[in-house]
């Protein structure tokens, strides 16, 4: 078989190993920055000193017993049976809440028996209540003590009669 003449003709061989190394160099040092900055990234995000944050994210769960109080009067006896969930920080925020349960209970007891059935019937008295129960039960159980790190109260059953 003949070569066809119009057939375009083979590149030229680099006439210098001088461009042939630069070239090789600049193709390592793309590839090599390349590779370190993924090599970066990915020990960022797997740094020991970000662990704790996501550690700490995981959520925690204690369940509380129900409470059935008398609410303030306005027509006449109205209670209150609730019953809820608190989320936490992590384990050993769930073993302090469990080691000071009565302090919690006692809490949560004394600030429903102070409301009205009027202030707990709507969506934004619910939300309200829950975050005076996380500031009631986030104080600390005892002096110099940090406080607790109770995130939600979650509503399990909230009965208003």
């Amino acid at each position: 078989m003949k070569a066809d003449p119009k057939a375009a003709p083979a590149p030229a061989p680099v006439k210098s190993k001088k461009k042939l190394i630069i070239i090789i160099a600049a193709a390592l040092l793309v590839l090599g920055g390349g590779g370190g900055g993924a090599a970066w990234y990915f020990t960022k995000s797997s740094d020991p000193a970000n662990a704790p944050a996501k550690k700490a994210e995981k959520p925690e769960f204690v369940v509380l017993e129900s409470f059935t109080v008398n609410l303030q009067p306005e027509n006449g006896d109205q209670y209150l049976q609730v019953s809820m969930t608190l989320q936490v920080s992590g384990l050993e925020q769930v073993e302090l809440i469990k080691l000071n349960m009565a302090r919690v209970q006692s809490r949560v007891l004394l600030l429903l028996s102070s409301k009205k059935a009027s202030e707990l019937t709507s969506t934004e008295g619910k939300d309200l209540l829950a975050k005076e129960i996380i500031a009631a039960i986030n104080k600390p159980f005892a002096d110099k003590e940090k406080p607790q790190e109770v995130r939600d109260v979650l509503f399990t059953k909230f009965i208003i009669q």
